[in-house]
């Protein structure tokens, strides 16, 4: 790529390269509200990211920093975990169809047959077929499939603002082997993490606002796809209106689908997922639980939490209030935890990766009747 691609000052590899001890998580400063209880599910995952399970119950992992994917297995009063692939370029994105794994890292796109039930299996290479373009910035992917068996997949803008050429800062979705691929969404800077109302069926997306150009802004987006072939602003419309200061275009934000909520300066909003067991209580059904991994680059830092934001009836709003705390000391301006992924679990309980400390967080709900028992 040209010169327009460069650029010097990029966010540095999540997390920790060692495992943490178990003793060192401090799980006792995490807070959620009343009736939740928070405990270490998982731990010795360092760079854990993007969650997924498969049918027999075995979870699989990806990350960045280390170019790991795990798979854990709860054992009911303990969980083990493995290594499935090891050294590859930042293979964040994992999902499952069945009990078969998909891997993608920046330049490999892998397929893991029935690997719950073969857990040596060779994986298929399908990396000619998703033709993925080369840049590393913004590239790590996240992974899921659609309620159309599509396989939803981000190309993330290859800088931190620039125009980028057609293949990148866009949504695509494939079939499973990588062929009819289809561009859904364009101007898309960086989005870590989708997931689809279960009800209207409309996928709703996070994305990252672009860096260096103040504290206050721009601010990262939470957005929803009502129809494909939207326009989500980047490189020259942010937010909810602000013209980029540096990458100048005529009438900037026309035509641009503008975001359902604002999620904070640099905040770093990742994974979203719409709650949809029975655990919790009956006012969190179909809400969405937001994960904020913390800014980076900001004089004062912003995030390290999970926030709860329940959806308007029409999908154009969202109520956003907190959830899981206590990962950032305000006073010191100190963190101890950021928080990437959330994956609902079969009997309704959360799970919640820690990118930094390579943990895995369970987040269940007892009703009074349950206490009394």
């Amino acid at each position: 790529m040209g010169d327009k691609y460069k650029d010097s000052k990029l966010a540095p590899n999540p997390g920790r390269n060692t495992e943490t001890p178990v003793s060192e998580i401090p799980v006792d400063k995490l807070k959620v509200p009343k009736g939740f209880k928070v405990e270490v599910w998982a731990s010795g995952m360092p760079g854990a990211r993007a969650m997924v399970r498969g049918d027999k119950g075995k979870i699989y992992i990806g990350t960045r920093g280390l170019g790991r994917v795990y798979e854990v297995t709860d054992a009911g009063d303990k969980r083990t975990s493995r290594i499935v692939i090891d050294k590859l370029t930042q293979p964040s994105g994992v999902a499952m169809q069945g009990s078969t794994l998909y891997v993608m890292a920046i330049d490999k796109a892998l397929r893991f047959d029935d690997i719950e039930n073969k857990p040596d299996v060779k994986p298929v290479d399908l990396t000619a077929k998703f033709n993925l373009p080369p840049e590393q910035h913004h590239n790590w992917k996240y992974l899921a499939f659609g309620p159309d068996k599509k396989l939803y997949v981000p190309f993330g803008a290859p800088c931190n603002i620039c125009e980028p050429s057609k293949e990148y800062a866009q949504i695509r979705r494939y079939d499973p082997d990588g062929s009819n691929m289809e561009v859904i969404a364009t101007g898309v800077r960086n989005t870590q993490g989708f997931d689809w109302h279960p009800k209207t069926g409309e996928l709703w997306f996070t994305d990252h606002g672009r860096d260096w150009a103040g504290d206050d802004g721009p601010q990262d987006e939470l957005n929803r796809i009502p129809k494909t072939g939207l326009n989500f602003g980047y490189p020259y419309c942010h937010a909810a209106g602000t013209v980029d200061p540096d990458i100048k275009k005529a009438d900037a934000c026309k035509d641009v689908t503008k975001p359902v909520a604002l999620m904070g300066p640099h905040s770093a909003v990742m994974g979203v997922k719409f709650y949809t067991g029975d655990m919790f209580p009956a006012a969190y059904k179909n809400t969405m639980f937001i994960a904020r991994k913390g800014s980076w680059n900001r004089t004062k830092k912003l995030g390290y939490d999970v926030v709860h934001a329940v959806p308007s009836a029409d999908g154009k709003s969202v109520k956003m209030t907190p959830f899981l705390t206590g990962f950032l000391d305000e006073k010191e301006q100190k963190f101890h935890g950021r928080p990437a992924y959330v994956m609902q679990m079969p009997d309704g309980a959360l799970l919640v990766s820690d990118e930094q400390l390579g943990a895995i967080y369970r987040i269940s709900y007892a009703s009074a009747a349950a206490k009394k028992k």
